[in-house]
């Protein structure tokens, strides 16, 4: 039996973070000054909230820059979520649980595209993504 082989771009989904839960919400200023610093907070669930449970949880975020008119783009972060109230006593009974929310700081000196992908354990790979406009 031949597996069809998928591109990895494929398997993110996207959707409008306003009415999914698993979709990566981006904000940042619009525009920004070169080489001035800006802050950039990423979130799952910012208008239906997702569950943060050992079942059923986000793993982790990634933040990634491509400039204007460059083929690759830049990883600016890559941030890891690992306390989902597990416990020896049992699923859900933990004593820390960490919540799917990151704030960076970066500067830029072209525009770009800012992307943001994350993981959920159960729906798998969601990203998206907001233009920067420098200037």
């Amino acid at each position: 039996m031949a597996v069809q082989v998928k591109q990895f771009s494929q398997v993110f989904q996207t959707a409008d973070w306003k009415t999914e839960k698993h979709v990566p919400v981006i904000e940042c200023p619009e525009r920004v000054k070169a080489g001035e610093m800006f802050r950039v907070n990423v979130s799952i669930g910012k208008e239906i909230s997702h569950p943060n449970t050992t079942e059923h949880h986000i793993r982790w975020i990634a933040v990634y820059f491509q400039p204007e008119g460059d083929k690759f783009a830049h990883q600016v972060g890559d941030f890891q979520f690992s306390a989902h109230g597990e416990s020896t006593e049992g699923p859900n009974t933990g004593p820390v649980y960490t919540h799917h929310e990151v704030t960076l700081c970066m500067k830029l000196n072209k525009p770009g595209m800012l992307y943001a992908s994350s993981y959920c354990n159960i729906h798998g790979l969601w990203q998206s993504g907001k233009e920067i406009v420098v200037g």
